[in-house]
C-alpha cells in the first residue's frame, strides 16, 4: 500500500495570537493546517471579544452597562442577550457566595479607582456613602420582558470578576464550532482550554505565588477541557499606613482585600472560574474550599503567613498536577 503525496493529511501547526482587550493582553492559541484561515479565525475571535467589551466595559461612557447606570434608574431598560446572561449567573454568584461576588459593587469600584490615580486613600464618609449605593437586591431583572431596573440611584454595576471569563469561554466555543478542537484562550489570568496540543496530554499552566510576580509553584497544572482562573494582589493594589488593599474589594467593608492571598480556581468553564476566584479571594479559607467543593471545583489558596507561604487545597486539586517525569 502505498500513499499519493497529494493525499497525506495536512499537518497541523501551533498559532498564537495576542491583542489588548479588556484592559489586558489576551492571548489565543490553537492548531491549525492552515495559516490565511487561522489568522481570518483569530480575527473572529477577537471580534467576539471586542461585542462583549461593548456590552459589559465600565470604562467606555457608551458601553450597554454605562448606559444602563444612566437609565435604569428612571425606567426598566431593555437587556441585550449576553448581558441578560451574565445577569442571571451574576446572581447565582451573589447567592451561592453568601453575597461577597457582587457585581452592584460598581460605585466602590469608581472610588477605588479614582483613588488610585489619584496616589491617596479614599476617607471612612466616602466609603460610607458608596457602600449605601450596592446590593445584588436593588436590581431587577425580568427575564420574560428582557429588561432590567435599579431601585437605588447612582447604582453602577462592574463585570470584572466574571466577563473574562466568560469572554475565553465564548472564543473557545467559537473555536469549537470551527472543528478548531485544540485550543487555549487566556484573558488576563481567565483561562479556558479545550483539547490538549496534539501530542500531549494537557495544556501546562503555572501557579502563581503571593507577593512575587515571577515566583510558581514547584508543579504546574496539565488541564484539557476546562478552565482555570487566577487572583491575587501582585499587579493591582494599594498601600495605606503599612497595609496593602487589594483591588478585589470586599462589599461587606467597602475595603480592599488585605490577606496577601493567591487564589487558583480549577471549573468546568470560564465564567464559574472567574466569579469563584474573586469569591474564594473574599471568603475565610474554610468557606471557599466549601464553596469550591460545592461548585464541583479544584481550589488552591497560597497566603503569606508570618512571611512563609501556607498552601490550603481542595482534596481533588492534586489530580490536576502535572504527572512528574520518572
Amino acid at each position: 500500500m502505498f500513499f499519493l503525496p497529494g493525499s497525506l493529511p495536512a499537518q497541523e501547526k501551533r498559532f498564537h495570537f495576542t491583542e489588548n482587550k479588556m484592559g489586558s493582553p489576551f492571548n489565543i492559541i490553537f492548531y491549525h493546517t492552515d495559516s490565511s484561515e487561522a489568522d481570518v479565525i483569530s480575527k473572529m475571535c477577537f471580534a467576539i471579544v471586542d461585542s462583549l467589551n461593548k456590552i459589559f466595559s465600565d470604562y467606555s461612557p457608551g458601553s450597554e452597562i454605562s448606559l444602563l447606570a444612566e437609565n435604569a434608574y428612571l425606567e426598566p431598560q431593555p437587556v441585550s442577550d449576553n448581558l441578560l446572561f451574565i445577569l442571571k449567573e451574576s446572581k447565582n454568584a451573589w447567592n451561592k457566595s453568601g453575597k461577597v461576588f457582587d457585581i452592584s459593587i460598581g460605585p466602590l469600584t469608581s472610588l477605588w479607582r479614582k483613588a488610585r490615580k489619584e496616589k491617596r486613600f479614599p476617607s471612612k464618609l466616602e466609603i460610607r456613602k458608596a457602600k449605601r449605593l450596592i446590593g445584588f437586591n436593588k436590581l431587577q431583572v425580568d427575564t420574560l420582558n428582557k429588561t432590567v431596573f435599579f431601585t437605588q440611584k447612582g447604582l453602577r454595576l462592574d463585570f470584572g470578576g466574571i466577563v473574562k471569563g466568560y469572554a475565553a469561554q465564548k472564543v473557545i466555543d467559537y473555536l469549537i464550532s470551527k472543528k478548531i478542537l485544540h485550543a487555549l484562550a487566556d484573558a488576563g489570568g481567565d483561562i479556558v482550554m479545550s483539547q490538549p496540543p496534539p501530542g500531549k496530554n494537557g495544556w501546562t499552566v503555572g501557579i502563581n505565588m503571593p507577593q512575587h510576580e515571577n515566583q510558581i509553584w514547584h508543579q504546574d497544572l496539565s488541564l484539557v477541557n476546562c478552565s482555570v482562573a487566577t487572583s491575587g494582589d501582585v499587579y493591582q493594589f494599594i498601600s495605606h499606613n503599612g497595609k496593602k488593599y487589594s483591588h478585589i474589594i470586599d462589599p461587606r467593608t467597602g475595603y480592599g482585600v488585605t490577606s496577601q492571598r493567591n487564589v487558583t480556581v480549577i471549573a468546568k468553564d470560564g465564567i464559574t472560574a472567574d466569579w469563584l476566584a474573586t469569591a474564594c479571594s473574599i471568603l475565610p479559607i474554610n468557606k471557599a474550599l466549601h464553596l469550591a467543593n460545592k461548585e464541583n471545583s479544584a481550589l488552591l489558596i497560597a497566603i503569606v503567613r508570618n512571611e512563609k507561604i501556607v498552601i490550603y487545597k481542595t482534596d481533588n486539586f492534586d489530580s490536576f498536577l502535572q504527572k512528574k517525569e520518572p
